[in-house]
C-alpha cells in the first residue's frame, strides 16, 4: 500500500530520497567529527628511563610533540642548565606549526625551545619564554631529575 502512495506521487519520492540522504549525510559527518575529536585530544605517553629510575609522562597531540614522537627511541645525555631545568640538543629541528608564540612552564613540563632547538624539562617553575613550545607534562617520576652533572637518558614511547 505504501508503495503505491509512492508510485501515485512521484514527488513523494524525491522527499523520501532528500530526507533519507541527509539523516545519512548527518550520521557520516557526527561520527567524523567524533573520530576527529578523539584523534586531537588523544596524547603520547613516554617514559624517560634515568638508569633504572622510570619517568612517565604525557605528550600534547601538537605538531611539535608529533615531530618528537617520530624520533624516539631516543638516546640522550641530560644536563642542568640554570638550576631549573634538565635539557639536551635534538638531532633535528622540531615543527613549530600550529604553536603559539612562548609558553610559561612549570615544574613537570617537557618542552622543545625552539630557538636552540632542545629538549627542556622543567623541575622548577620559569617564567614566560618566547619559542618555548609546551610538549607535554610529567606523570609520575618528576624527583628523579634531582641528578647533579649530567646524566644518560632513554626516551621512549609507550601504549
Amino acid at each position: 500500500m505504501l508503495l503505491s502512495i509512492f508510485n501515485t506521487f512521484p514527488a513523494l519520492q524525491g522527499i523520501l530520497l532528500i530526507l533519507l540522504l541527509s539523516v545519512y549525510s548527518q550520521a557520516t559527518y557526527a561520527a567524523s567529527s567524533d573520530i576527529k575529536a578523539q584523534e586531537i585530544n588523544s596524547m603520547y605517553h613516554i617514559q624517560i628511563a634515568l638508569g633504572d629510575q622510570i619517568i612517565l609522562a604525557q605528550l600534547e597531540n601538537n605538531a611539535t610533540s608529533r615531530d618528537f614522537i617520530a624520533l624516539l627511541p631516543l638516546d640522550i645525555e641530560l644536563s642542568d642548565y640554570a638550576l631549573t631545568e634538565k635539557v639536551t640538543d635534538l638531532p633535528v629541528k622540531l615543527s613549530t606549526a600550529g604553536a603559539p608564540n612562548g609558553f610559561d612552564p612549570g615544574p613537570g613540563d617537557i618542552t622543545y625551545y625552539a630557538p636552540w632547538g632542545n629538549l627542556a624539562i622543567f623541575y622548577r617553575d620559569f617564567s614566560y619564554s618566547r619559542g618555548l613550545i609546551n610538549l607535554g607534562k610529567i606523570t609520575q617520576g618528576a624527583e628523579h631529575l634531582s641528578f647533579s652533572g649530567n646524566k644518560h637518558a632513554r626516551i621512549e614511547q609507550i601504549k
